[in-house]
C-alpha cells in the first residue's frame, strides 16, 4: 500500500509544511518537551510524525548521540532500524481505543520507570488518546507532572474535545490541520517519483480535489488508479465520477428515467466509482440549495426548485448510507433516481 510504503521517514519527508517546521524548532531547541499532544483528523500522518521524532531523539548518529550537527535520524543505526520495523524495546505503540482502562496505564507508568535499553529516551505514542477513561488519565496526569528525564510521552488523538484540560496543559499541541493542496502535491509527486510514473499536473490536482484533504485518501486514490490503469485525465474522471458534476443531474432535469438508467448504466460499465459519484452529486445539490436559497445569480443553477432539490438531498443521502449493505454497488444510486421521478409523476398528476 502506498501509504504504509511512501510513509515519511525523516522531518524532512513531512509533506505537511507546518508541522514540519514545528517539529525541527523543538528537536534543534536545547531542552525537549516531555510530552505532546498530536491532534487532527486520521490520515494526516500524526503516528508517522510521532514515530520519526521517536527515531530522531535515538539515532546513534546524529545530534541526539553527540556525533553531527542534524537532527534527523538516519534511518540505518540499529536504533533507527528496530523502530521503523517496530522492534525496538523503547519505543512503546498503544492503541487506547483497547487498551484504555487504568490498569493498562499503571503498567505503562510502571514500565517507564524503567532506564532506556538502546536509546537515549523511552518513548510511548498512545494513539486515540481520547479514549482513555478518566481514572486512567488521572494516574497519567501525575506522570506527566513529574515525568522521569528519559521518558517523553507523545499522546494523538482525533477528539481533542475529550482530552481532559489537566492533560492539554501538560503536553506541547502540535495540531494536524487538513491538508492543503500544495502538501498533498508534493506527496502525490514524492510518490510517483518512486513509483517511476508519469502522470500530468493536472490528474494529480484531480486527485487533491477528490481526497477530503487527507494525505492518506490521496494516496489511496493514486495507487487506486495506477491499480485500475486509469492514468489518462479523461479515464480518471470517469472512474472518479467527476464526469457526473453536470450530466446525470442534467439528464434527471430535463430527460425521461429511461436516459438516466441508460446512463447510469453505462457509468458503472465504464468502470465508474458509485460511492465518488453520490459524493459529487450530494456537493452539487448542496451548491444549488445554497445558490437558489440565496438568489446568487452568479452560479449555473439547474432547473430544480428548492423542494426538488431537497427531494434528490434526501434521496441521494439515504443512497450513500445504503452503500455499505448493498449487494449490488449501483443498486442505491438507482433506487434514488427512480424515486426522484417517481414522486415527480406523482406531482404533476396531482
Amino acid at each position: 500500500m502506498f501509504y504504509l510504503t511512501y510513509r515519511p521517514k525523516t522531518i524532512n519527508e513531512l509533506d505537511n509544511v507546518r508541522v514540519k517546521e514545528r517539529m525541527r524548532k523543538i528537536l534543534e531547541s536545547k531542552d525537549l518537551p516531555h510530552a505532546f499532544l498530536l491532534v487532527g483528523p486520521k490520515g494526516m500522518g500524526k503516528t508517522s510524525t510521532a514515530r520519526i521524532f521517536a527515531k530522531a531523539v535515538n539515532c546513534l548518529k546524529n545530534k541526539f548521540a553527540g556525533k553531527s550537527d542534524s537532527i534527523e535520524p538516519c534511518n540505518k543505526c540499529a536504533n533507527c532500524t528496530t523502530i521503523t520495523s517496530g522492534g525496538s524495546p523503547d519505543v512503546v505503540e498503544q492503541d487506547a481505543a483497547s487498551n484504555r482502562g487504568i490498569d493498562e496505564i499503571r503498567k505503562l507508568i510502571s514500565e517507564a520507570s524503567y532506564s532506556p535499553m538502546s536509546g537515549k529516551y523511552r518513548v510511548y505514542i498512545i494513539d486515540e488518546a481520547h479514549m482513555i477513561t478518566p481514572d486512567a488519565f488521572n494516574a497519567l496526569l501525575k506522570t506527566l507532572e513529574e515525568p522521569p528525564k528519559t521518558v517523553i510521552f507523545i499522546l494523538a488523538t482525533t477528539n481533542e474535545e475529550k482530552i481532559p484540560v489537566t492533560i492539554i496543559s501538560r503536553c506541547v499541541k502540535i495540531s494536524f490541520g487538513l491538508a492543503q493542496k500544495a502538501d498533498l502535491l508534493h506527496m502525490l509527486k514524492r510518490i510517483i517519483k518512486s513509483e517511476k510514473i508519469s502522470v500530468s499536473d493536472f490528474f494529480l490536482e484531480m486527485i487533491t480535489n477528490y481526497s477530503e484533504n487527507s494525505f492518506r485518501d490521496s494516496s489511496k486514490l493514486l495507487e487506486e488508479l495506477i491499480t485500475q490503469n486509469k492514468l489518462e485525465v479523461d479515464e480518471a474522471k470517469k472512474y472518479l465520477g467527476i464526469r457526473t458534476k453536470g450530466n446525470i443531474l442534467q439528464i434527471i432535469e430535463k430527460e425521461d428515467l429511461k436516459e438516466a438508467m441508460i446512463w447510469t448504466t453505462e457509468f458503472v460499465e465504464n468502470g465508474g466509482n458509485v460511492k465518488r459519484l453520490i459524493e459529487d452529486i450530494l456537493l452539487t445539490l448542496q451548491n444549488q440549495l445554497v445558490s437558489k436559497s440565496t438568489e446568487d445569480s452568479d452560479f449555473h443553477q439547474l432547473d430544480f426548485t428548492l423542494k426538488e432539490l431537497s427531494q434528490l438531498i434526501k434521496l441521494f443521502h439515504d443512497a450513500y448510507q445504503m452503500l455499505k449493505i448493498s449487494p449490488v454497488a449501483e443498486l442505491p444510486l438507482e433506487l434514488a433516481i427512480v424515486e426522484f421521478y417517481n414522486e415527480r409523476n406523482q406531482v404533476v398528476k396531482n
